[in-house]
């Protein structure tokens, strides 16, 4: 059976019945002479047998028209993720609200959370023409993910639960079972995220790089070739779907790579087998083309306010909204503003590994987290910074989750300097020097370095601001600009005492979402590393938590994964929610700020509003982009 809100899902899209039309009707000029040529079969012969239809109208929009090349910019070679993350195409992915529904897939079952039968389209290929079928899932399970050679790490945290991991079964050429003996609500989720779990490789190109399948001395010569080490290391490389870099890997997304980096251009076309079709038969997507040009990150919003994109929503952030609104009145665009899905859209973290021996137990003590809190005055970063627009919270989900609670929200955020101060002095942080600024025990002032990665004005803006409210009760803030790159070595180090960076990546979580963000389980954690990276680790490295607080959170995370249904689900994130606001182990400011969308005038189907964020909604990827057309008819 079908559980956890899939019905919805699939009405609207996978049931509709593919229209009759002439093929030649429906088959994209853009793709019409490779036909003549015979390089690709007609459109019949290239969908599956039940290709996914989607119901534009349904949605809201306008069944579209083919054609059209869409620019964009990007701040370098690793952005070209943003065509996986926009294309979208998931085994089982996320609809607008967020219910899982069968994509690549014709249709899956579930059986107590342990069960899951995973059944593709008949027809359905790989964007060179070959079929996509079991094998490619099969090749991807048994070769790569348990060959410790590809992946050394072992099975990702979410395939095992305690230590349980699961059977795989090909049933027959269509249909796949994972299966565990125990409840294991980690796997879908995994499947349908922003950088999903990887469970389908094309066999048929990947074996030429396995020792497996490939004559060795062969397989010598491509590791020569490509110049890395060994094979390994020449498989890790061609088969990256995440980042698509590779132009010759099959793909199932709905925009292919054509360009071998480095290059200032990265051209991606259409996929002449993409599964998705509209309700009058039309092939997604509409849009022929994406044109990806590199450009120094820093310039991006000057680019996009000179006309030179026709779709950005990387690079620019709410500072440069005004700027942008205004080259609607030199340039065929439109601006739009979307919600942010963080937790917090700028937080405080707090290192509670950090090595200095006075600072650590002070920032494991949640008075003098909560007394940092409480000195902030969000109101008037609110107004200064975010021109009251945002909305002053806690790090924690947002209205849009149906676990949001105004307490969260409301967890220690009270601008309260008094409190503050009585907090302070409880803690031990009595004394204070003439210029007024408190004592530490061993006679050091009071004083806090944040880190910051130097990559925004908000955040310069922001600290400004709470570097006054916190010299009103004796705390000297100052601002140290590193690296992007150096943050997560520097903060295992213990060599950063607190930082500012984003709150929780993912502010609008479902029950049936994992709650991992708010308990220590990775390295890149900057609360607490250390702690993180002994979970990551499996207790191989780092230390674990000696805080019981952050030890609970784990102990709730462990609940969660072996839960049975979304009503265990929900409670153990309402604990996890609770407890992780009332301990601040993140400063929140403010969330629900607002992200510019730029658009070309002549664009369809883009929606005026939206949840923006890189977890869960894919930036705009559960928006469908390949619903998206160029009308060129319109007026500029």
């Amino acid at each position: 059976m079908i559980t956890r809100r899939t019905a919805l899902a699939l009405m609207g899209s996978a049931l509709l019945p593919l229209p009759s039309r002439a093929a030649a009707d429906r088959d994209p000029a853009y793709l019409r002479p490779l036909v003549a040529a015979g390089k690709i079969p007609r459109l019949e012969l290239r969908l599956p047998r039940k290709p996914r239809v989607v119901n534009v109208a349904a949605m809201g929009r306008t069944p579209g028209k083919y054609g059209g090349v869409v620019r964009m910019l990007i701040g370098g070679q690793r952005d070209l993720r943003l065509m996986t993350l926009i294309g979208y195409q998931r085994l089982i992915g996320y609809d607008e609200r967020l219910n899982f529904q069968p994509d690549v897939l014709e249709d899956f079952k579930i059986e107590d959370d342990r069960i899951f039968d995973f059944k593709l389209r008949d027809g359905h290929k790989w964007s060179d023409g070959e079929p996509f079928t079991s094998e490619d899932l099969r090749y991807t399970w048994e070769d790569v993910l348990l060959n410790e050679g590809l992946s050394p790490g072992g099975l990702a945290p979410a395939l095992v639960v305690g230590e349980h991991r699961p059977a795989f079964e090909v049933i027959d050429t269509l249909t796949v079972r994972f299966s565990w003996d125990v409840p294991n609500p980690d796997f879908l989720p995994v499947i349908a995220a922003p950088q999903p779990l990887s469970l389908a490789l094309p066999a048929h190109y990947m074996k030429q790089f396995h020792k497996k399948y490939q004559d060795p001395r062969k397989l010598e010569e491509l590791v020569d070739r490509y110049g890395v080490h060994d094979w390994t290391a020449l498989h890790q490389r061609m088969a990256r779907q995440y980042r698509p870099e590779n132009p010759d890997l099959p793909t199932l997304d709905p925009w292919r790579n054509t360009t071998k980096p480095p290059a200032e251009q990265f051209i991606f076309e259409r996929n002449p087998y993409f599964h998705r079709v509209d309700e009058n038969g039309l092939q997604l997507p509409y849009i022929d083309r994406f044109a990806l040009n590199v450009s120094s990150s820093s310039i991006i919003p000057a680019k996009a306010g000179a006309g030179e994109t026709d779709l950005q929503f990387t690079g620019i952030d709410f500072g440069d909204f005004t700027f942008l609104r205004n080259a609607e009145s030199r340039f065929p665009v439109k601006v739009t503003l979307w919600k942010r899905t963080q937790g917090s859209r700028v937080a405080l973290l707090p290192n509670l590994n950090c090595a200095d021996d006075v600072w650590r137990p002070l920032f494991q003590d949640a008075r003098v987290r909560r007394a940092l809190s409480l000195a902030i005055d969000r109101s008037e970063i609110n107004k200064a910074v975010f021109y009251g627009l945002a909305s002053e919270s806690a790090d924690t989900v947002l209205p849009e989750s149906p676990l949001y609670k105004p307490e969260y929200r409301d967890a220690w955020i009270a601008h309260d300097p008094d409190q503050a101060n009585a907090l302070l002095e409880a803690a031990g942080l009595k004394e204070r020097n003439r210029g007024g600024i408190r004592i530490l025990p061993d006679g050091r002032p009071v004083q806090i370095v944040v880190e910051s990665a130097g990559e925004s004005t908000l955040e310069t803006d922001v600290l400004e601001l709470i570097a006054k409210h916190w010299n009103d009760i004796g705390v000297s803030l100052l601002v140290r600009t590193s690296q992007r790159d150096v943050f997560r070595s520097r903060a295992i180090a213990g060599q950063i005492m607190m930082a500012i960076w984003s709150g929780l990546d993912n502010g609008v979580p479902t029950a049936d979402m994992n709650p991992g963000e708010l308990a220590p389980t990775r390295d890149d954690q900057l609360q607490w590393p250390l702690w993180g990276m002994h979970h990551s680790s499996n207790g191989a490295r780092g230390q674990a938590p000696t805080l019981p607080e952050a030890a609970q959170l784990l102990a709730l995370l462990g609940q969660w994964r072996s839960s049975l249904g979304t009503e265990q689900r929900t409670a153990v994130w309402h604990n996890m929610l609770r407890l992780f606001t009332d301990q601040v182990f993140s400063i929140g400011i403010v969330n629900s700020t607002q992200q510019p969308v730029l658009s070309a005038r002549r664009m369809r189907n883009i929606p005026d509003a939206g949840l923006f964020g890189f977890d869960p909604t894919a930036y705009l990827g559960i928006y469908m982009p390949d619903t998206f057309w160029l009308d060129e008819t319109a007026e500029n």
